[in-house]
């Protein structure tokens, strides 16, 4: 009866043991990747843009200031 009982639980363990997946498989292209990618690139560029507006009105406050360019 104890072998049953071991055999049964050793076998169990060896059966979740074989069905756990290492890795998870790649995600799938869908039809939204283009759109995804479009977003992706137009934030790239509006980080861009901030940052030059940024640098201009930096620019533009020292001028007025009347100190040396940086």
């Amino acid at each position: 009866m104890r072998l049953m009982n071991i055999l049964t639980m050793s076998a169990s363990l060896l059966f979740i043991a074989s069905c756990a997946a290492p890795d998870p498989p790649p995600p799938k292209k869908t039809v939204f990747d283009p759109l995804t990618q479009q977003l992706e690139r137009a934030r790239e560029v509006q980080k861009t843009v901030d940052a030059n507006s940024e640098a201009t009105r930096k620019a533009v406050d020292t001028q007025e200031r009347g100190d040396n360019p940086p």
